[in-house]
């Protein structure tokens, strides 16, 4: 076992909040066309309160930090905000667009030991990532902004989230990656807005443009064992939990609000009321969440894909329920597989009719 499983193992167990995801903003300087957030500075928490909010947070044993937005940077007091973190020694990530990065901000974040950058680029081409982030010039200052936190000694990774605008753009953007000398990731998943919006699912990529996703060996490794599907559950698996959100991870809002995951939307408590320690043990929703295994779950605990679906217990909630399937999660472990779903082979027995009413 390594020690950041040996860690995430005994924060479960303690109740810990291992992990924190603090965005200080939702401004943006982009406006990125599948963007789950609105852009307003309404509310946001003032200086003295972020810096309270990590006192709090540090005192509850929360040791990984992402801050994020919106665009951090967009604060004037960010780089105070990060000094702040890492004298009180957190792990920090600093996700960011990084158009507003140059030389001297690569260097201060080197100088403040920011564990990693994390960056989204969406193409290798102006044309399609600059029309995604709606920024003439995105691409061109992010990856500007990479060689300067490169050429500082800072960890970078990106993101390529896929959608229908730039599903082709997956293995250019690693190479991009490579050439760069930074790590990548790519994720296909698109997410309702955290208002409820649910208007930029239409931008995800198809069924079958999924399934070419992870039957490409650049991007699982061999695709034979990452396909196929699993013939038995282990009982650790129906006595675990679907994630980390509300058991070791805590997402807060800019304005000081509290919820499980930044994917995961349901109100636990206010900031500006009560004290983090008070929202982490006492919260009603987080005790509720908590106290459901897998076991518990009326569909998915009896579906095959329970031992290696990727199920996103916040997309569950703004689907209909944080005890029920998500439909999309559904959606990848069929086109990882070729295999549906529990809940999906239910839906297609249904009578028409019903299947209608059961997805709106």
């Amino acid at each position: 076992m390594s020690l950041l499983e040996e860690m995430n193992q005994k924060a479960t167990a303690q109740g810990i909040p291992l992990s924190a995801h603090l965005d200080i903003t939702w401004r943006c300087n982009e406006r990125c066309v599948h963007c789950y957030l609105d852009h307003d500075g309404k509310d946001e928490m003032s200086t003295a309160e972020i810096k309270d909010v990590l006192r709090q947070l540090a005192d509850c044993g929360t040791f990984f930090l992402s801050i994020s937005g919106g665009e951090p940077l967009l604060r004037r007091d960010c780089f105070e905000i990060l000094e702040y973190a890492r004298e009180l020694r957190f792990n920090v990530k600093l996700k960011t667009n990084a158009v507003m990065i140059r030389a001297k901000e690569a260097a201060r974040l080197k100088q403040l030991g920011i564990e990693q950058v994390q960056i989204s680029i969406y193409s290798d081409r102006p044309e399609i990532h600059d029309a995604i982030t709606k920024l003439p010039g995105s691409l061109k200052r992010s990856i500007e902004a990479i060689r300067h936190l490169t050429a500082q000694g800072v960890k970078v990774s990106i993101t390529n989230v896929l959608m229908k605008q730039n599903v082709k753009s997956g293995k250019a953007v690693q190479q991009l990656a490579k050439d760069l000398g930074i790590s990548f990731v790519i994720d296909p998943t698109i997410t309702p807005m955290l208002n409820g919006d649910r208007s930029v699912l239409n931008l995800g990529i198809s069924a079958k443009e999924l399934e070419e996703v992870f039957r490409t060996e650049e991007f699982v490794g061999n695709v034979g064992e990452y396909c196929a599907p699993v013939s038995t559950v282990d009982e650790n698996v129906l006595d675990g939990y679907s994630c980390s959100a509300g058991h070791t991870l805590a997402y807060i809002a800019p304005n000081g609000d509290v919820f499980p995951c930044v994917q995961f939307p349901m109100p636990c408590g206010s900031l500006r009321e009560k004290t983090f320690r008070e929202i982490w043990w006492r919260s009603e929703a987080l005790t509720e969440l908590r106290s459901v295994q897998v076991r518990d779950l009326p569909t998915c605990s009896q579906c095959g894909h329970v031992a290696y679906c990727t199920r996103c217990p916040g997309l569950a909630y703004m689907e209909g329920s944080m005890r029920g399937p998500s439909p999309s999660d559904c959606a990848k472990s069929e086109a990882r597989t070729g295999i549906p779903s529990a809940w999906q082979a239910s839906q297609r027995s249904a009578p028409s009719g019903l299947v209608q009413i059961m997805l709106t």
